[in-house]
């Protein structure tokens, strides 16, 4: 058999293309891990910008309204306060099934199914039906703020409903806890987790809470 060899330019120039192909292939794997580290590094910035550092607007510059608009509607039962005088406080007790029991709340009547409405803007957290108390819905605002509205005869409102300052929720009606009031709203004020007289909280801000 006969040797061959190559001849020195060719081993050279087949040398140099490996040593080129070589750098070329770093390079890319290079750039490529590069691209790589900037598309992270861009998502982790968007993602901070829009989730992490966001805060939310409290409209705390705004006044509690009454959960009515009808002129004709009244007073017809009292929140009870320890330190309310004597008259007062019996206007606040709720009589049931020889049960004597103190309002948490008060209620508003004079008129039939008249416009229940949003006291504040907030999300319904709940609406259901009971036995004694009617139907019930119950908003959470900001500030630590919850309104729940009873006795209703009508709903228009659903859970998880985002409602305005002011929009209807629903109709005044019965209860079987307090049928001697007839057709009427009870209304309780909840606020940082303590129910609170209503009364002393009409077209007070919430900042001022």
């Amino acid at each position: 058999m006969t040797e061959r060899r190559l001849k020195k330019s060719v081993v050279y120039g087949i040398y140099s293309l490996g040593v080129i192909a070589l750098i070329g292939t770093i390079y890319l794997i290079e750039s490529s891990l590069s691209t790589g580290r900037l598309q992270e590094d861009d998502y982790t910035y968007v993602s901070k910008t829009i989730f992490d550092n966001s805060i939310p607007v409290i409209a705390d510059d705004v006044k509690i309204i009454r959960p009515y608009s009808d002129a004709e509607i009244k007073l017809v039962k009292n929140y009870y306060d320890y330190q309310a005088d004597e008259e007062t406080q019996k206007q606040a007790i709720i009589y049931h099934e020889n049960t004597y029991m103190q309002s948490s709340g008060v209620a508003f009547g004079g008129k039939e199914n008249f416009e229940v409405k949003s006291v504040l803007d907030g999300t319904v957290v709940d609406v259901k039906e009971d036995n004694l108390l009617g139907k019930i819905v119950e908003i959470k605002h900001n500030n630590d703020v919850i309104s729940v509205y009873q006795s209703l005869s009508e709903v228009t409102v659903s859970k998880n409903s985002v409602v305005k300052q002011g929009d209807i929720i629903g109709k005044s009606g019965t209860s079987n806890i307090s049928k001697d009031l007839g057709d009427h709203l009870y209304f309780e004020l909840i606020i940082k987790g303590t129910t609170v007289n209503p009364e002393s909280y009409f077209d007070k801000l919430v900042k001022e809470i």
